[in-house]
């Protein structure tokens, strides 16, 4: 039975133990004057988390640790001469007998060691799935059994589903929490290894960014130049700054204080499509359309612009935090207390005038944010760039011409067949720890002012 059937199936039997729980609880209730503790509906989700959880704790546990098992019992029924196998060698046949065994096959005609290895193996998982099946489907019946002969008016069913979710959600933010640790760590230790081959301050404050890839030696391994990358990066983000947060500031205004209520149910939506967009679109509408436009536009007034540059890029990416900015913004204005607004209109205020001397004073804290968090979602930006850019790492202060990013840099870095024991690829992870801190940096003072806005009105 397929993994994804096994979680369908468990979830069906938790929605039916759901049910078996709420009819018992409201049986139970019915017998006697006795008033329940808590209401049906927790009876229910009590039965079905008793049902389920212990059945899902063991699918989780066997899928972590059983091919761990099979492949340690296979690997010791393998020929003598095959113990000292190590490393790349070791995996490779274990690789093999795994193809063998899933019916996909070799290349090549296998050798009857791996022909038995396979056999075995292919047995051992098939035992396994059917202990694994059969202790699911013993736990969930023992689960369900259990649970309704314990449905009594005493029986706190609330408390122990509400500690049953919120024990789920600190291992899922713990899990979030851990998770971003591990990106971090990972990026730091590579990071430090490549500043053994390159020194920072060459990284950091460099203008020439030319990594030559070769590992014959130090004087080959090129220059490292972060500067340039970094203000393509940032010449990139304030022209899409410069384009969104003008049209998605006026346009949050209009629809939170001047736009009748139908048009809003039907332009706000219209407006939030463009973030459902995927990036690669965008890439291939700066490529195709915007920049060709900018080039003839160039050619018209006498200006050199070149199709793919930061202007492109910039742009596009513009249209793109539009909605970003505007949806921030309108929630923002919209929290403003109507009683400032009916206060400016009582003094004798027109709607314009309340708009920028009220309303607007009033948000700028939480527009500010909105701001600073549009900044970090297009300095963290990849396919426009790539596609519309240019990918030339040249420091200039031309926004016509062709620039480099630092997310279009990592790319580049990590295409192809890579040697992560050079520094041109371990240059990668010591951008992407510049790029994170800098984002980070961003959202940290972005939520604090987002959240010291919030603390004055609510």
């Amino acid at each position: 039975m397929n993994n994804w059937v096994l979680i369908c199936v468990l979830l069906m039997l938790m929605a039916l133990a759901y049910q078996f729980g709420l009819a018992r609880s409201r049986s139970v209730a019915g017998q006697g004057a006795a008033r329940m503790h808590s209401r049906p509906g927790y009876y229910g989700l009590l039965v079905a988390l008793w049902c389920g959880l212990p059945a899902l704790a063991v699918f989780l546990l066997w899928t972590l640790f059983e091919p761990g098992i099979i492949r340690s019992v296979v690997l010791n029924q393998l020929p003598p001469d095959l113990a000292g196998l190590q490393g790349n060698e070791l995996e490779v046949l274990l690789r093999r007998i795994e193809q063998i065994a899933s019916g996909f096959g070799v290349s090549d005609q296998p050798a009857a060691f791996e022909l038995a290895a396979a056999e075995r193996m292919r047995s051992l998982q098939n035992t396994g799935r059917l202990a694994m099946i059969a202790s699911m489907a013993v736990l969930c019946v023992a689960g369900l059994v259990w649970t309704l002969r314990r449905i009594d008016p005493q029986l706190r069913a609330r408390n122990q589903v509400e500690s049953v979710f919120q024990a789920l959600l600190v291992i899922s933010s713990t899990i979030a929490i851990l998770t971003t640790i591990g990106i971090v760590l990972s990026m730091v230790g590579e990071a430090l290894h490549f500043f053994r081959f390159v020194n920072p301050a060459e990284f950091f404050f460099g203008t020439v960014w030319n990594p030559r890839f070769s590992t014959t030696g130090a004087a080959d391994q090129g220059q490292f130049g972060l500067l340039p990358l970094l203000w393509g990066t940032l010449m990139v983000s304030i022209i899409a700054l410069l384009v969104a947060v003008p049209a998605g500031l006026m346009t949050a205004v209009y629809m939170a204080e001047y736009a009748p209520a139908w048009l809003r149910a039907v332009a706000k939506p219209v407006i939030e499509v463009l973030a459902g967009v995927p990036t690669i679109v965008y890439g291939f509408f700066a490529l195709i359309t915007v920049g060709p436009f900018f080039s003839v536009l160039g050619q018209t007034v006498g200006i050199d612009i070149r199709a793919t540059s930061a202007l492109t890029a910039g742009v596009v990416m513009g249209i793109m935090i539009i909605p970003f900015v505007s949806s921030l913004s309108d929630d923002i204005i919209t929290q403003v207390p109507r009683a400032m607004r009916d206060g400016s209109l009582g003094l004798g205020a027109t709607k314009s005038e309340t708009v920028r001397k009220v309303v607007l004073p009033a948000a700028l804290p939480g527009i500010v944010g909105a701001f600073l968090l549009a900044a970090s979602r297009a300095i963290g930006e990849t396919m426009i760039v790539v596609l519309a850019a240019g990918n030339s790492p040249i420091l200039h202060a031309n926004p016509f011409e062709a620039v480099s990013t630092v997310t279009v840099t990592i790319v580049n870095q990590l295409t192809g067949d890579t040697d992560f024991a050079s520094p041109q690829s371990l240059v990668a992870f010591a951008l992407g720890l510049t790029l994170f801190v800098i984002t980070l940096s961003l959202n940290i003072v972005a939520l604090y002012i987002v959240r010291k806005y919030r603390e004055q009105y609510e």
